[in-house]
This record gives C-alpha cells, sequence and structure tokens, in this order.
C-alpha cells in the first residue's frame, strides 16, 4: 500500500511539472513573436531614420514599439511567477518525502529491533513448536515469511523515496537556476525599456518643436482623409442608389409580367430574334495562398467574418487608430480609418470578394479604391501602382496596387471599413496577427 501511494505522489509531481513546462513553453513562444514584431517595427523606423521626418507616423512606431516591450516585461513576469510556483511545489514535495523518509525509517528500525531480538533458532522455533496444533504451526510460518518480505519492502521504499527526493531536488536546483537566468534577461528588457521610454519622449519633444510643420503635415493628414471620405461616401451613395434602382425594376417587372397566352390551335410562324451576347470579362484570379502566410476559410457573407478578416498587407501594424488619436502637445485627430504602416512596395490586397466601385488619385501618383461586399465597403488608400480598374470583381487576397509613400517619407496605407454610409472600426473585423 506505501509503494503504491509513493508512486501515486511522484506520478502527480511529474504531471504537474510537465504542464508548467508546456506553459513556459507558451511563453517563450509569445516572446520570440513579440520579439520578430519589434524587429519589424525597428526595420520601419530605420526607414523613418533614413527619411529624416519626424511625423505621427514615427510617434505612433515608437508607441509601438514602447507597447510590445512592455508585453514582453509582462511575459517574463508571468514567467518568473510560474517558476516561483514551481520551487514552491518542488520544495514542498521535498519536505513530503523527508518526513515520508523519517516515517519509513522509524518502522525499518523498529522491526529491525524486533529481528535482531529474535535473531536465533531457538526463538523460532520456539514460536513455530509453540502453536496450538499443526494449522497454526502452518500459519506462523506463512507470517514470518511474510514479515521477512515486508522488512525487505520497507527497505526498497526507503531506497525508492531517497531516489524520489534526490531527482526533486535536482529539479528544485533546475528551477532555481532558470529563475535566475530569467530575472536577468528580466532586467536587461526593463532597462531596454526605459531606453525605449527616453527615446519616445525625445520624439514627442522633437514633434513638439517643430510647430508650423508638424501643424502642416496634421493638416494636410486631414485633408487627405476628408478627401477620401468625401470619395468613398459618393461612391457608396452611388452604388446604394443603383442597387434601389435594380431593386425597384425588379419589383416592377414582376408586377408587370405578362400572364401566359391561351394555346389555340392555329400556328403561326415566328421569326426567331438574336440577342447579341456581350463578351464575358475575365479577371485573372490570384491564388490567395501564395499571397498569404495563415490561409483561413472565411465565411460566404462579408458580414460573418467579424474578426477573421486577413489583413490588407502581409507585413503591417497599426500607427493610427480608428478613432481619437492624442497628438503630441495635447489635441487629437480623428481618424474614420486605420493607419497601417508597412514596407513600401508591398502588396495591398482586398480582403474579402466584391467589386470595385472607385478607383480616385487622391494626390500625385497616390489613389484610393473601394470595393463593394454586399451591404459592406471597403477602401484602401495611399495605394500606388493600382492594378484593378473599376467594376472589376475581385477575389480574397488578390493584389489591388502596392503601399505606397505618406506625409512622412514612408510606408502605409489607410483602410477603411463602412456598411452603407457608417464607417466602423477596421481593427475590430481582421483577425489576429498572431
Amino acid at each position: 500500500m506505501l509503494k503504491a501511494f509513493v508512486s501515486f505522489v511522484f506520478f502527480c509531481l511529474l504531471a504537474n511539472s510537465v504542464s508548467a513546462q508546456l506553459t513556459r513553453e507558451e511563453l517563450e513562444n509569445q516572446r520570440k513573436q513579440l520579439k520578430k514584431e519589434i524587429d519589424e517595427t525597428q526595420k520601419q523606423l530605420n526607414q523613418v531614420n533614413a527619411a529624416k521626418s519626424k511625423g505621427l507616423i514615427t510617434l505612433g512606431l515608437y508607441s509601438r514599439k514602447v507597447n510590445l516591450q512592455e508585453n514582453v516585461v509582462e511575459n517574463l513576469n508571468k514567467d518568473l511567477h510560474i517558476l516561483d510556483n514551481n520551487i514552491y511545489t518542488i520544495q514542498r514535495d521535498v519536505n513530503r518525502y523527508d518526513r515520508l523518509l523519517d516515517t519509513l525509517k522509524q518502522e525499518y528500525a523498529k522491526s529491525m529491533v524486533y529481528s535482531y531480538k529474535n535473531r536465533g533458532n531457538y526463538e523460532f522455533l520456539n514460536f513455530i513448536f509453540s502453536a496450538d496444533n499443526f494449522n497454526d504451526a502452518v500459519k506462523r510460518i506463512s507470517y514470518l515469511k511474510s514479515y521477512r518480505t515486508y522488512r525487505e519492502m520497507q527497505g526498497e521504499n526507503i531506497l525508492r523515496t531517497q531516489e524520489l527526493r534526490r531527482k526533486r531536488l535536482e529539479d528544485l536546483g533546475v528551477s532555481k537556476e532558470k529563475k535566475n537566468s530569467t530575472l536577468e534577461v528580466q532586467n536587461k528588457e526593463m532597462q531596454t525599456l526605459e531606453e525605449q521610454k527616453t527615446e519616445q519622449d525625445k520624439i514627442v519633444a522633437a514633434l513638439k518643436k517643430q510647430g508650423k510643420d508638424l501643424n502642416a503635415r496634421i493638416a494636410a493628414k486631414r485633408k487627405d482623409m476628408a478627401k477620401v471620405d468625401a470619395a468613398v461616401k459618393a461612391a457608396i451613395a452611388k452604388a446604394i442608389k443603383e442597387d434601389n434602382l435594380k431593386r425597384a425594376a425588379a419589383i416592377a417587372a414582376a408586377k408587370n409580367k405578362p400572364t401566359t397566352p391561351k394555346v389555340t390551335t392555329t400556328t403561326t410562324t415566328t421569326s426567331k430574334v438574336t440577342t447579341p451576347t456581350r463578351p464575358v470579362k475575365t479577371v485573372p484570379v490570384v491564388d490567395y495562398e501564395t499571397l498569404n502566410k495563415e490561409n483561413v476559410a472565411l465565411n460566404a457573407k462579408f458580414e460573418q467574418n467579424r474578426g477573421n478578416l486577413p489583413w490588407p498587407v502581409d507585413n503591417g501594424f497599426p500607427v493610427m487608430h480608428f478613432g481619437s488619436n492624442s497628438l503630441p502637445g495635447g489635441g487629437v485627430i480623428n481618424s474614420s480609418a486605420v493607419t497601417i504602416s508597412s514596407p513600401t512596395g508591398g502588396n495591398v490586397k482586398a480582403v474579402f470578394d466584391g467589386t470595385v466601385i472607385m478607383v480616385t488619385e487622391i494626390d500625385d501618383g497616390k489613389d484610393a479604391i473601394t470595393i463593394k461586399h454586399g451591404d459592406y465597403y471597403t477602401t484602401y488608400s495611399n495605394i500606388a501602382n493600382v492594378s484593378v480598374r473599376k467594376d472589376e470583381e475581385v477575389k480574397t487576397g488578390q493584389s489591388l496596387g502596392r503601399v505606397a509613400l505618406n506625409l512622412d517619407g514612408v510606408g502605409s496605407i489607410d483602410f477603411y471599413c463602412a456598411k452603407g454610409y457608417n464607417n466602423f472600426d477596421p481593427e475590430r473585423w481582421l483577425r489576429p496577427r498572431h
């Protein structure tokens, strides 16, 4: 019974250790992903520094980098918490093994004393022959054999428990080493975080000093967004009007549908009129899997894909969000889109099947594209080398053009989502990046 109990305790402790290790592996994978995103952000910052421009995109990039670094520190805090719990659990197991060993050793010592006192052949034979009958003598012989086996099992249990205790002590040492190593990493990451916050403060101070120049770029950004907003609303209004006309025509046609004439015995000959058919325009379909590393199946309707739509760029992240965005020195800029920083020249892709209802120029060599998805609309602005045209049917993941330079001299696009005339936050509809 004692042997089974010891084995069960060891199995439970091993299971707890494996579970904790899996959790630490997940945290390690998260850290790797965060580091990857920090590196991608730094590449964008290098492009900004090369352009020698300090604007809202620059601030957004630094803010993102700081947020990612804070997530790294938080990740390490969780890892340390797991290690602390693991160390506590192992130490508790060692203490239990110590108490169990004390009990086993005491019982084993008692049995050895008893065996020593009754070690002679006289005592052995006297114990057997003092039985009342033959059956009782047989039982006493069986008892002595069982008692000898019990002493052997006691010794084995002591050795097994000592081995389990030794292994847990090794685990304790490994966990403490991992904790010390993680603490060193955490201290370095916290130091990096402080340095990044200092850089962010410098950028904010530099933006405040720019004064008129920064205000001019903010005004230009607002002007571009207003221009795109107006163009999109006009295109949506036209599309809604066309849809209403089509519905009205269909209803009228249904009401005025002529009744089928009765068949008579008189036969007449009619000339067969053939209506010329317009040639069907074929649109090249781009394989979505070649454009996206993570090919996720989408539902048939746009509205059923909230939180699951692919991103319009493969390598990018938000630097200005939908709604109010704080500006250095106070003030806000309200955006009806999400600004996504991405390397210049990268593919901009449709997030869902639809029909292009607008391709319009917003600046020299920069266009905005609006795609209709039933009652929903998506718009992609600051696009260069547009590869689609109005009224073209496009597929999910199909290239629409390339990422162009923005007012700060770095690559980014503005991505809009709307249902009818009402814009909504695109980030809530895009799937998580990791």
